[in-house]
């Protein structure tokens, strides 16, 4: 049986088909005794392996066994279960990474923006959960300032004279600090802020047009606007609320080839990003 190339599986009725040497990943396995017939759990019946256990989660298994990587559903609660399994077919290191529950669960994202309009200055404020994310959008965000002569805030188009780029403040690694409009005026000299969010090019002044440009980026990002508030005081600050179901990176092995071990090794955890 070793030397057969693919290989046929039939567990809790749902049919497997594979190749030998994925189910000899790992040498150890129950799996991998399977095809030497040292194990007496799988019943070949004609020309197929029957196992009498979950066939839904075996799928889960089949697919860590291919690419050595534990990706599930963000909708996955049978961590336990998977677990057990993973114990049952001889899959240890499998097992190990499922103990780590909390790095496979999705993350709730929660994200605030404060936006308010003082005479001619929008002033931003934004908080978020996760600290990676508002990292991430501060690289996407860019304050210019530059003067002007003649020209009123809400003038669509900055003037020819270089405008220069200011850093963000940034009170906290969770929370961001930026506003545009016109500073003050001497005569006809307009000092203003100027914005542009990545990937749009354009350098907006008018804080309406900011704000609904940072909302739509947002959403384009995945996030989900759940709420909007204006927040009691005399600024009369509005609030937008929005969350987002962040996929968590995937949990992988690294095998190392080490003598005696048929070139396959001891399991190396580590993390790889799996897109957004």
């Amino acid at each position: 049986m070793s030397n057969r190339e693919v290989v046929v599986l039939s567990v809790g009725g749902v049919r497997f088909v594979t190749r030998a040497s994925t189910l000899q990943q790992f040498p150890q396995s129950r799996l991998a005794r399977m095809l030497n017939d040292d194990d007496q759990e799988f019943k070949l019946v004609n020309g197929e392996f029957f196992v009498d256990r979950d066939g839904t989660l075996f799928s889960y298994i089949m697919d860590f066994l291919r690419t050595l990587q534990v990706s599930l559903p963000t909708d996955f609660s049978d961590y336990q279960r998977l677990h057990r399994e993973a114990e049952f077919y001889g899959l240890y290191p499998l097992a190990d990474l499922l103990s780590q529950e909390h790095l496979l669960k999705p993350r709730l994202e929660i994200l605030e923006v404060h936006f308010s309009l003082q005479d001619m200055q929008a002033f931003f404020r934004i908080f978020g959960s996760c600290s990676a994310t508002v990292e991430t959008l501060a690289e996407q965000i860019t304050v210019f300032m530059g003067q002007q002569s003649g020209q009123s805030w809400n003038s669509p188009f900055p003037s020819q004279k270089p405008l220069v780029p200011l850093p963000l403040e940034r009170p906290s690694h969770h929370d961001m600090v930026f506003q545009c409009g016109t500073d003050y005026s001497a005569g006809d000299q307009f000092v203003a802020r100027y914005v542009s969010i990545k990937p749009d090019n354009r350098k907006l002044i008018n804080g309406t047009n900011v704000l609904g440009l940072l909302l739509d980026t947002l959403l384009k990002d995945g996030f989900r606007l759940i709420s909007t508030r204006t927040v009691s005081g005399e600024d009369k600050v509005e609030c937008f609320s929005f969350e987002r179901v962040k996929k968590p990176a995937g949990l992988a092995l690294t095998l190392k080839n080490t003598p005696g071990s048929s070139g396959v090794a001891q399991a190396k955890k580590s993390q790889v990003q799996k897109g957004k």
